[in-house]
Formats: structure tokens, C-alpha cells, sequence
């Protein structure tokens, strides 16, 4: 009886072309099979949206032994969608999101399309794991990560991950990691977010800009203090986002 390889699914936010997905299939190709399918341009901050009204559309770009490389004019999750619906065989083994071109921690996680992929990924039941490193540079240097990125892809084909459950892996941006923190994720906001310009022919337009600011700087169990401080940062991220503790207390409201 022939023994299948591990079929992983692998996409991201920044697109096909990007190093950071180039690189991450030539750092796993020998666990498995792979299927990429990702944006045909970047698609940052998409979060878990999906085209309800935009027909989509899926291109060949590459196909070589063991590798395919599929673009789509949707969103990351379209992608993942697409791909679970028509260039999987079966189901994959793992949904792998990255590597992305910036970090995802703290309040970051709600709006990334990397995190996009591994949400939907989650929430089809596959173990999941996104993976970004703090530098937005094209030419991004990846090759430190490569053996962290290998060892958890390994262990999460060879073990899973609990159901619902999905991996946020941020790299910092260090010349050597000082170690690995398993650390939930930073309370944090984005501030002077809109920048207001006039256009010379009249009008009024805005750029979304901002910046983030780490509001729990002193905790040392969150991603924000592992990624400041050298340290890579695993947070395992839920799909359930119900608050439990405050049942009790909407409960109590006795609303009829």
C-alpha cells in the first residue's frame, strides 16, 4: 500500500511573490506535499475577510515535484477556502500562514490576514501555525528561523494541535534569539491612526497610519516583552473568544 506524504497548505497576506512564503516552502518541502495558493498582490490587514460579492479567480503560477504554487485574486482566507475546495486532494495535515513580513503579536493578531489563514485553518479542524518576523523589508533575512520553523512544523505534523486551537510564532528582529517564550499575547492599542490630507483638486482624504503602543510594557509573560527582549514568541491563539468570566455577570442582568 503506497504511504501518502503530509499534504501542507501554505499561504499568507504579503503574496505568491513574496520571500517570506518563498522561503518558508523551500524550509519544509521535504516534511510533505505542498499546496500554496496566496494573494496575487499583498493583502495586509485583511483579518479574516472574505469576498461575498467579488468573483474570484485562481491561477497556476508554478508546478515542479512535490510543490504547487497557486495565486488568487481574493483575501487570505479566500485563499484558504479556495484552496480546501478545489486544489486539495484530501484534507492537509497542516495550514501554515507566514512567513510574514512584520510581527503579528499583541492586538495585531485581530488584524492580520496571516493570522486570517490560520483562523480558517482552525476553525476546518487542521493544526495551524502562522509564522512572522518583525521586519517589514522585502529582503527580509529569514534563514535564522529556519530551525525553529522546522522543528515546530515537525512536531505539530507528528503530534497536532488541540482542536481550536492554532499557533501565533513571532520572530524578533535580533542577530541571535536568546530563547523561546510561550506567552499569551500583550494588551496593547493603536493610536493617531488617520491622517487627514487635502487633494489639490478639492477634496478631502485619509491615510490609515498610526502607530502601536504596548500598554502592559513591565509584563514579562507577554509577546510584546519576549519580542522586545530577544526572545521568540509562541502564543496559542483560540477560536472560542467567549469572555467565561463575565457569564456569571451577564447572567445576572436577568433580562427577560
Amino acid at each position: 500500500m503506497e504511504i501518502k506524504r503530509p499534504l501542507l497548505l501554505i499561504s499568507n497576506d504579503d503574496g505568491y511573490q513574496s520571500k517570506g512564503i518563498r522561503e518558508l516552502v523551500e524550509m519544509v518541502s521535504d516534511f510533505g506535499d505542498i499546496i500554496v495558493c496566496a494573494p496575487d498582490s499583498a493583502r495586509s490587514g485583511f483579518s479574516c475577510a472574505f469576498s461575498a460579492t467579488t468573483p474570484l479567480r485562481l491561477t497556476l503560477q508554478q508546478k515542479r515535484e512535490g510543490v504547487e504554487v497557486w495565486s488568487c485574486n481574493g483575501t487570505p482566507t479566500d485563499c484558504v477556502k479556495m484552496a480546501l475546495a478545489e486544489l486539495c486532494p484530501r484534507k492537509p495535515d497542516m495550514v501554515i500562514g507566514g512567513i510574514n513580513h512584520g510581527d503579528n503579536g499583541s492586538v495585531n493578531t485581530h488584524y492580520s490576514g496571516t493570522m486570517g489563514v490560520v483562523l480558517e485553518g482552525c476553525m476546518k479542524y487542521i493544526p495551524s501555525v502562522a509564522f512572522s518576523l518583525c521586519d517589514h523589508r522585502d529582503d527580509a533575512d529569514f534563514e535564522p528561523l529556519r530551525p525553529l520553523i522546522r522543528q515546530i512544523t515537525q512536531r505539530v505534523l507528528a503530534e497536532g494541535l488541540p482542536q481550536g486551537v492554532c499557533l501565533n510564532v513571532n520572530f524578533p528582529l535580533v542577530d541571535v534569539f536568546k530563547g523561546v517564550k510561550v506567552c499569551r499575547m500583550a494588551k496593547g492599542t493603536w493610536g493617531n491612526e488617520v491622517s487627514k490630507c487635502h487633494h489639490p483638486r478639492g477634496y478631502d482624504y485619509w491615510w490609515m497610519v498610526g502607530h502601536y503602543q504596548n500598554d502592559e510594557p513591565e509584563a514579562e509573560d507577554t509577546d510584546n516583552w519576549a519580542l522586545t527582549h530577544g526572545y521568540v514568541a509562541i502564543t496559542p491563539t483560540q477560536i472560542d473568544v467567549t469572555a467565561y468570566q463575565a457569564l456569571d455577570l451577564i447572567k445576572s442582568w436577568d433580562l427577560k
